[in-house]
Parts: structure tokens; C-alpha cells; sequence
């Protein structure tokens, strides 16, 4: 299923299930930027009970660009991301393609911020890994590894159908 497809699938008066999915997996990222970015501006530590090392990243040189702490710039691409999912959940294909686009390239800054922990500042911060799940995640929606037939066979009965707007 191609994306006009995944997006046209449903009825005029329904909301399409993989745009949905997506909006609600990129409301987790915003989550976690918007608690990141408020730790940065009140001082306060994040707690690292997975891993060590989440201070140690999230003080480095590259947690800020120009003075912006990269966890406001994940807020706002994973705000940006929800608000052209959920447009496309409602039938604007147009949003669903730029939707992908923007996927992509947080996917490819993911990759960039990953080799920067691992490689350059040598500790990994939780709430930065599962900012990265949650950017592989919508790209795999949006590049549609979950599909239309796995999303209806995996997930509980209740997404099973339409959401119908009255």
C-alpha cells in the first residue's frame, strides 16, 4: 500500500490508522523533549536509572546549537510531526508526504546524534534512546514496514475498525 493509499484507505468520514498511529507515537517524543527542555532551562538533574551517563550527555557541547538545547529542537520536530499526522489521519495526503519527509531527516539526525554518544561522548542518556526509538518507530510507520495488514492483525480489536466522525 502506497502512501495516497494508506491515507485514502479509509472513508471520506473515517480517521486513517497508520497517520493516527503515527500522531500518537510522536506525542511520546514530544513528552520526553518538552521534559527534557524543562530540566535544561530549571537546572534540575535528570534522573538516569537505566543507563549512566545522561548528565554526561546532556551537558556536553552538543546538546545545545546556538544556545537551544537539542531536546526544544526535538519538541519542535516531534510537534511538527503529530500536527501533519494528524492532518493526514483526516485525509490530507499532502501532510502524509511531508510527514515522511520530515521522518527521514530526524531519522538521519538520530543516526548522527546515536554515533555521538557512542563514539565521541562515550555514554548514552535514556531519554535520548528513547527519543531514538521514537524516531525509528515513525519511520517505520512512515515508510510503511507497519503496514495497514499488520496494524489491523497486531493490534487490539478496537483499532480493528473505523473511527468514524459524526
Amino acid at each position: 500500500m502506497n502512501n495516497s493509499e494508506i491515507v485514502a484507505h479509509e472513508t471520506n468520514n473515517a480517521v486513517a490508522k497508520l497517520p493516527l498511529l503515527a500522531a500518537l507515537v510522536a506525542l511520546i517524543g514530544l513528552a520526553d523533549s518538552i521534559y527534557l527542555t524543562i530540566k535544561h532551562y530549571t537546572g534540575g538533574a535528570v534522573p538516569c536509572s537505566i543507563l549512566e551517563g545522561c548528565e554526561q550527555v546532556l551537558t556536553s557541547s552538543y546538546a545545545e546549537v546556538a544556545g537551544l538545547p537539542l531536546a526544544a529542537l526535538g519538541a519542535i520536530a516531534y510537534f511538527t510531526a503529530f500536527s501533519l499526522a494528524i492532518t493526514a489521519a483526516f485525509g490530507n495526503r499532502l501532510m502524509w508526504t511531508l510527514f515522511s519527509v520530515q521522518v527521514v531527516l530526524m531519522t538521519i539526525f538520530t543516526g548522527w546524534l546515536f554515533y555521538l554518544q557512542a563514539s565521541v561522548i562515550g555514554a548514552f542518556c535514556q531519554f535520548c534512546l528513547l527519543s531514538a526509538a521514537t524516531t525509528l518507530t515513525l519511520f517505520f510507520i512512515a515508510t510503511n514496514v507497519v503496514s495497514e495488514d499488520w496494524f489491523s492483525s497486531n493490534l487490539p480489536a478496537f483499532f480493528h475498525t473505523s473511527i468514524k466522525i459524526s
